[in-house]
């Protein structure tokens, strides 16, 4: 028989399985997008800048779930949240960026390129100018910059001071209104169910003997072997209407 446990010791037990959950990346991830939502509430008028939260939209390969959408006369401000630790590394050419916490390293993707599908999705979607469309990053959290970064890669609230340096009027109040119609139709429901079927297209699109698709045409992507340069003999995915599309993904 179990001995008897007093509510003062079975409280912090029952509590366990929550502060693991709190400290998962999805609720990481998830809080990261409620501050910079409430951020965004108390400092963007919201007359000016409409705004669209956890939009899921398709794309030639599977869809693509994006953070925050605020559209304004301004242009079209695509924010990606990133809630993390420590010390942050990182430049606008690299591939990956280092968080460095105590004395670990982890290597993550670098938002801006992480953004940018997401701001082609954008593109794509309304059929507008890229130069129109901005991204926009804002890590949230104790995370410090150890290196220079790029002026739309923010910290904590400072998205709205980038977002709110845009002055030049590029769309009309009607125009905005037809973009956020354009939006709400084209989306996928803002449910949990939608979040599952992305991710499930995130995996399949990782495993390497999984069918794909060309992000930009279509077209099926196929296995090819760089035949000369650098990467002679290495290995990528290629689309299958070369030449007419050059797309070209690692293995």
């Amino acid at each position: 028989m179990l001995p008897h446990l007093s509510p003062l010791l079975l409280w912090p037990l029952s509590a366990l399985p929550l502060i693991a959950l709190l400290k998962s990346r999805w609720a990481k991830g998830h809080l990261g997008e409620l501050l910079a939502r409430f951020a965004a509430y108390l400092h963007l008028d919201q007359k000016t800048y409409r705004r669209l939260h956890n939009l899921t939209l398709d794309t030639p390969d599977g869809t693509t779930q994006i953070d925050h959408v605020f559209l304004s006369p301004y242009g079209i401000f695509v924010l990606e949240t990133k809630n993390m630790s420590g010390w942050i590394f990182g430049s606008e050419g690299q591939a990956q960026w280092t968080q460095k916490l105590y004395k670990r390293s982890f290597k993550f993707q670098n938002p801006l390129r992480q953004n940018y599908k997401h701001l082609k999705a954008l593109e794509a979607a309304l059929g507008i100018s890229p130069e129109h469309v901005h991204s926009v990053i804002a890590f949230v959290g104790s995370s410090t910059f150890k290196t220079e970064m790029p002026a739309n890669v923010t910290q904590g609230g400072g998205f709205v001071r980038y977002i709110e340096s845009f002055r030049q009027p590029v769309f009309s109040e009607a125009e905005v209104c037809a973009m956020l119609s354009a939006l709400q139709t084209g989306r996928h429901a803002p449910t949990r169910a939608t979040h599952r079927e992305h991710v499930q297209r995130l995996q399949q699109r990782a495993d390497p003997t999984a069918k794909r698709l060309c992000p930009k045409c279509g077209s099926a992507l196929v296995v090819r072997t760089a035949k000369s340069g650098a990467k002679a003999g290495q290995q990528f995915w290629g689309c299958s209407a070369f030449p007419k599309c050059r797309v070209m993904q690692s293995l």
